[in-house]
């Protein structure tokens, strides 16, 4: 996951620098699959760049169905790394597909062993954690609703929220987080329903974390007893790792996608608790099976509250705005228990102190 190994290309490593004399050989069998493999220069590799001494050795690598096989490198000249490896070609079938998930890990990260990668993971969560957990208190005690809105890039997220907060505002304050790698598009958008919003520019990062939003809390000081929306990064695989201290995690899912999404991206839909299937507005144009989706989503998740909507034609939207308020209500009313307890604590003490 992106808290081991970063995504995209030109990432700073995790951990340790490669040696300057080790390199990597990546080949590409005839069935399509590819395997990667260090080389570090050591005594039984060592020759002087400039000369032109011929070595060889073999590599031995094990395949998906269990076989092993060797084949043998050559090197010629200033190391042939310009020109590359001339490989021994061989054949073999393809016995199962390649899977990095079945580890502890659940992922794969070139250079770092499964118990390390954990590791790491639990460290970077469990910061995230205390975080988000502060967060989540200070809207508790304030009877804020925190929604947490996730999805894949053009699942129609902001076009949704802006339809939402039309419809919300003349009834309770809002405050918008914009997540995004880059520009302030959305934030934009969503300032011109006359709320306010805060963007968000996470530059490689995929997700909001419970830190980034403990600042925008401090900058945007929203209101006792409102509602506070964050649209997350276009992501449906980090997000789900990230506590950021909201009530509920609210997925979308386009009827532009596939029924298939929360089968192929379960820890997304697990981890919400509300799934909005948008864009219904556009079925009678499509192949999409919304049963189906839905079925599928509840596979994962059979919890899951679902609601059809559109944000064009507005269809599904008053079950999903009483959703919301039911939310607010629910959260005004742990505030005033919280209150109360506060207020009965005080007074006990008080009463302490006055038989003492």
């Amino acid at each position: 996951m992106c808290t081991v190994c970063g995504c995209g290309a030109g990432e700073a490593k995790v951990e340790g620098e490669a040696s300057e004399d080790s390199h990597e050989h990546t080949h590409v069998h005839e069935d399509g699959t590819v395997h990667s493999h260090a080389h570090e220069q050591g005594q039984e590799h060592a020759h002087e760049h400039g000369e032109a001494p011929l070595g060889v050795h073999s590599h031995t690598h094990r395949h998906a169905d269990g076989s092993e096989h060797s084949h043998a490198h050559t090197h010629v000249g200033e190391h042939a790394h310009e020109q590359g490896h001339e490989h021994h070609h061989h054949e073999h079938g393809i016995a199962a597909d390649l899977d990095y998930g079945t580890g502890p890990a659940r992922a794969h990260a070139p250079g770092l062993s499964q118990s390390r990668m954990v590791q790491i993971e639990q460290d970077i969560l469990g910061k995230n954690n205390a975080y988000a957990a502060a967060n989540r208190q200070w809207f508790d005690e304030r009877g804020i609703l925190a929604l947490n809105l996730v999805s894949s890039p053009g699942s129609g997220k902001t076009a949704l929220l802006v339809r939402t907060i039309e419809l919300l505002k003349v009834k309770v304050a809002i405050s918008v987080v914009e997540g995004d790698q880059q520009t302030s598009n959305d934030a934009e958008r969503i300032r011109a329903t006359g709320v306010t919003a805060l963007q968000i520019n996470t530059g490689k990062g995929c997700h909001l974390d419970g830190h980034m939003v403990g600042h925008a809390l401090e900058r945007l000081k929203p209101a006792d007893e409102s509602l506070f929306l964050i649209e997350n990064v276009g992501n449906l695989v980090c997000p789900a790792a990230f506590d950021l201290g909201e009530q509920h995690k609210v997925a979308i899912l386009s009827v532009t996608e596939g029924e298939d999404k929360p089968l192929k991206y379960p820890d997304m839909f697990r981890a919400a608790d509300v799934l909005l299937l948008n864009k219904c507005d556009l079925l009678p144009y499509l192949e999409f099976d919304a049963d189906l989706a839905e079925a599928n989503a509840r596979r994962v998740n059979p919890k899951l509250t679902i609601f059809r909507v559109s944000a064009t034609n507005g269809a599904g939207l008053p079950a999903w705005l009483a959703w919301i308020e039911a939310g607010l209500q629910s959260q005004r009313a742990r505030r005033a228990e919280t209150v109360d307890g506060l207020r009965r604590r005080v007074a006990e003490l008080e009463r302490q102190l006055a038989g003492s």
